[in-house]
């Protein structure tokens, strides 16, 4: 698992190759991430928007923007959290992720809470060291 805290803010991730939905011949790899956010603050405050940059093996970039996550724009009082389950393909055996949520407080204050980099790694993508 990966964890980050930023302003009281933590989110972690679980990332997940899944084998039945990536294809070696395709050159099409797919990972499932599970993503928990959780308000240890005293503020409520309200998930804006999400910001990704994905790396795959070979270095090409992909970068992602947009409101919410998975279509909600998640409201966490004090002590709540929020979590929900996306996915990602490649066209490489590995690769990462990394980004930030934009954040809003019950002042209207936004701010940036980071999400961890974490890794994208298919049993493919395994090497044997000498």
């Amino acid at each position: 698992m990966y964890r980050a805290v930023t302003r009281q803010i933590e989110v972690t991730v679980e990332p997940n190759f899944m084998p039945e939905r990536s294809s070696a011949e395709n050159r099409q790899y797919f990972w499932s991430y599970t993503i928990v956010i959780i308000n240890t603050g005293a503020e409520t405050v309200q998930l804006r928007t999400r910001h990704w940059i994905i790396t795959d093996a070979s270095g090409r970039k992909q970068e992602v923007r947009g409101e919410g996550v998975v279509g909600e724009q998640p409201v966490l009082a004090p002590g709540e959290r929020f979590e929900y389950t996306s996915g990602v393909p490649l066209a490489t055996t590995s690769g990462f992720m990394t980004g930030s949520y934009q954040m809003e407080s019950e002042s209207g204050e936004r701010f940036e809470i980071d999400v961890p980099t974490f890794s994208l790694d298919s049993p493919d993508s395994k090497r044997v060291l000498n």
